[in-house]
């Protein structure tokens, strides 16, 4: 391939030096796949290989910077836990909008960040219930979850938050970002969480943004992969709402259940009042199931749809057994006092 068919015969490069150039071609070839988007590392496909999910979370937005904070994760096939203020969303419910195009979540990060532990109920009450408007009107969609400003809570603004059908969620490891951390720095707090988790990051920072495509292959090499936050028990599950598996999957046939029960039950709360509340719980696994679960006392499930219920001697404990109406049931918990708990799912049993 170096050589004139008449002319003299130019000397070939030294092998060493042929495979350095075809190297040297593959290096550029990838870094301009990169460039592109193509990153082998962030396709979908990886999903195939979760083994536990974490919660990426992005406080204080809509910002001006929304939009490339989306372009970000898109890129990189992230879903992530939007925490917005009130009053951001109300100036700019076009961004706040765009969140949930993207496929994010979007939560309550109160009205102005304040100090809330510092604020009366009824305030509290107002904060949260202003936000969720705001957040509801822009997006169609109705906050599960709320972060108070600076990781500032007590027992009235849990109380408050619960009543509002929010769910509470911190953080269990900090970027810093907020605190002038650079990006290998970001990658390096982000590197520490593990299945379940939730990492605590800011909308409008640039660092944060040059940080993710590390974080996330970082995560891909560990086998982790962003989920959502669950309204029921604040851990990061699977994006449609299901915790990962526990054990290795069955070996057996596709249409054998796994050992165990074979189902996964997730309960969500859509609607909440202040004397009662709606539980919907979704199965998955089994098109034949039976769900024990349990409330608190002195609550009592007064309603249920979809299923047919019984109960145990306390009137405490309701097995759900399908009755041909699909996959969903629900039903309502009278409060009786205690707004803060919520049933919890004892077993799912597929047959």
């Amino acid at each position: 391939m170096f050589a004139s068919i008449s002319g003299p015969r130019r000397p070939s490069p030294p092998r060493a030096a042929r495979h350095a150039r075809r190297l040297a071609v593959l290096a550029t070839a990838a870094v301009a796949l990169a460039a592109t988007g193509l990153a082998v590392a962030a396709t979908p496909s990886s999903a195939a290989a979760c083994n536990g999910y974490v919660g990426l979370t992005f406080d204080d937005g809509p910002t001006g910077s929304t939009g490339a904070l989306l372009s970000v994760l898109r890129a990189n096939n992230v879903r992530a836990t939007m925490f917005n203020v009130g009053q951001n969303v109300q100036g700019n419910p076009s961004a706040a909008r765009a969140q949930v195009d993207a496929g994010m979540w979007v939560a309550n990060h109160s009205w102005n960040h304040a100090h809330m532990t510092s604020m009366s109920q009824s305030q509290m009450q107002s904060d949260l219930s202003q936000t969720n408007s705001a957040i509801q009107s822009a997006t169609g969609v109705r906050p599960q979850l709320f972060r108070p400003p600076y990781g500032e809570t007590n027992s009235t603004l849990q109380s408050v938050a619960s009543s509002l059908g929010l769910r509470q969620v911190i953080w269990d490891v900090d970027s810093q970002d907020w605190n002038g951390a650079s990006v290998s720095q970001i990658v390096s707090n982000a590197s520490r969480l593990q299945a379940g988790q939730v990492i605590l990051m800011h909308d409008g920072i640039q660092n944060t943004r040059d940080a993710i495509p590390q974080i996330m292959a970082n995560l891909n090499s560990r086998g982790l992969c962003p989920g959502m936050i669950s309204p029921s028990t604040g851990r990061a599950v699977a994006p449609d709402g299901t915790p990962p598996p526990t054990t290795a999957p069955p070996t057996g046939s596709p249409t054998t259940p796994p050992p165990g029960g074979g189902c996964t039950a997730t309960a969500t709360f859509p609607n909440v009042w202040g004397d009662r509340y709606n539980t919907s719980v979704t199965v998955q696994g089994a098109s034949t199931w039976t769900v024990v679960v349990a409330v608190t006392a002195p609550q009592r499930i007064s309603t249920t749809w979809n299923g047919t219920p019984s109960w145990d001697s306390t009137g405490y404990v309701m097995t759900m057994r399908s009755n041909g109406s699909g996959n969903t049931f629900g039903f309502t918990t009278m409060t009786n006092g205690n707004s803060s708990a919520r049933p919890q799912i004892r077993s799912c049993t597929a047959g």
